[in-house]
């Protein structure tokens, strides 16, 4: 796959929001993704009480359904955990791993993220996996540093575009309504981009790299018009079928 032609992928984090009525909302996100057929990859993430009714709902409409995390291992006595085997047979495309909530409230390391995207591609799922930096980081310039080791940390060997995903989700932006500039973004991007490569070999040149981070209507274009920018985790404003439509529209 050459760099040209990795296609976007626009995936919305529901994280922990949604009951039986939400069907409704997703409904509306399926009629209105027929446009963006073979323009741009759709996926939502729902809670896991949704997963399987969203999967059987979203039918052969192309839109992939995700998980929000998953255990290392396949079965066992983790009581309340839930493994990358049983979001698979819920009918999950996909599950992220690493997200900066998972990696902060409950102290997630980058081996324990590497773990699960290993777990997610021996259950038969893309691993989404979330990089990022927190403001004091930022502020001491360690933004690089940090992008580095998580990479470094959390990437399973044997990457390949069709078993990984990375977001980067600097964490200061994530429901605050801040952005970094798209200077900020572009320089991020680029180091991810040779990063992966310069540890997994060309196969990280077709690994797509999402932007998170309190994406909205008002500044999807311009996020993902910046270089290596392959698509958007979108948090809230995956809540609304219009808003998250109309940030995959920007690749109509």
């Amino acid at each position: 796959m050459a760099i040209s032609e990795r296609r976007p992928l626009v995936a919305g984090n529901w994280k922990m929001n949604g009951l039986r009525p939400s069907a409704v909302e997703f409904s509306r996100i399926m009629a209105g993704s027929a446009g963006l057929a073979g323009k741009v990859d759709l996926m939502i993430c729902p809670p896991a009480t949704l997963i399987r009714a969203f999967a059987e709902q979203a039918g052969t409409s192309g839109i992939a359904i995700g998980g929000q995390n998953c255990h290392a291992e396949p079965a066992g006595a983790f009581t309340g955990d839930i493994s990358a085997e049983m979001l698979k047979d819920a009918g999950a495309n996909a599950v992220i791993v690493g997200h900066s909530e998972r990696r902060t409230l409950h102290k997630e390391t980058d081996a324990e993220v590497c773990a699960k995207a290993r777990a997610a591609w021996r259950g038969g799922l893309i691993a989404i996996v979330c990089i990022g930096e927190t403001q004091a980081e930022r502020e001491a310039g360690q933004t690089l540093d940090v992008l580095g080791r998580q990479i470094d940390g959390s990437l399973p060997d044997g990457v390949t575009a069709a078993n990984l995903v990375v977001a980067y989700e600097p964490v200061w932006a994530i429901g605050t309504g801040l952005t970094p500039t798209s200077a900020d973004v572009a320089q991020a991007h680029e180091f991810i981009r040779q990063r992966i490569v310069e540890h997994h070999g060309v196969a990280g040149n077709s690994v797509r790299i999402l932007y998170g981070g309190s994406v909205k209507l008002s500044n999807a274009k311009e996020l993902m018009a910046v270089p290596h920018v392959d698509g958007a985790l979108v948090g809230g404003a995956s809540l609304k079928a219009e808003d998250f439509l109309g940030i995959a529209a920007v690749y109509r």
